[in-house]
């Protein structure tokens, strides 16, 4: 099922692109396969996607390791919060992290990348509807957020990501999103989801996170 729907996401994207005014120079689609065994990311790794995005480092660890060494070229990027403390498997783990929202962290992450000599592309999340509940620096902090993180990570900054509110409509969120990217020169937007994805194109997404689209509702164990 899923690769029949990732045919039809990829056509979505592509139809986006075309109608939206100034698109990005690309859109990439990250497969969210948090709480999605092996059995249901296979058939999209046989159909030739390779960019996979979750939410906890654990359950990543747990089950990616083995599909990596059979598609080594797959990209992994976490996109759920970061403990400080899990810095280290975050950087052995994955390619990217698109939650960066705290000075402490952005330490974290340097020490880690140092460690292992390894550079990820590091997204600043901004909670641009400043709900308490969810993780992301104020929209008025980010440019801080994102000044500090370039002196400790350097070019591996190179996007913002954002979360609107599921009650709300997502248009002025990813507008607000585009223009702190533009203020910081940063080039990647990591914004859209399964019920938005179309609309983040229109404000220059980067990159869209698609989970439920794909792989269908959620397995609650």
């Amino acid at each position: 099922m899923s690769a029949f729907a990732l045919n039809d996401i990829l056509a979505r994207i592509s139809a986006a692109r075309k109608a939206a005014l100034a698109p990005a120079p690309f859109t990439t689609l990250v497969a969210v396969s948090k709480t999605f065994g092996p059995e249901h990311i296979r058939p999209l790794l046989d159909a030739g996607h390779r960019v996979f995005g979750e939410n906890r480092v654990q359950e990543a660890r747990a089950k990616w390791p083995a599909l990596k060494a059979e598609f080594p070229d797959v990209e992994l990027h976490l996109i759920g919060p970061l403990q400080s403390n899990k810095a280290r498997e975050a950087v052995e783990t994955f390619d990217a992290v698109h939650s960066l929202d705290r000075p402490k962290l952005a330490d974290a992450l340097k020490s880690e990348m140092e460690r292992a000599n390894k550079r990820l592309t590091v997204f600043v999340q901004v909670n641009t509807g400043e709900e308490p509940q969810k993780a992301g620096v104020a929209p008025q902090e980010a440019s801080a957020l994102v000044a500090y993180a370039r002196e400790r990570l350097g070019d591996a900054v190179k996007g913002l990501m954002c979360i609107p509110p599921a009650e709300e409509n997502p248009a002025p969120h990813f507008a607000l999103l585009q223009t702190l990217a533009r203020e910081n020169a940063l080039p990647l937007l990591s914004m859209g989801m399964s019920a938005d994805f179309e609309t983040a194109i229109k404000f220059a997404a980067t990159h869209v996170r698609v989970g439920s689209a794909l792989f269908g509702a959620r397995p609650h164990p």
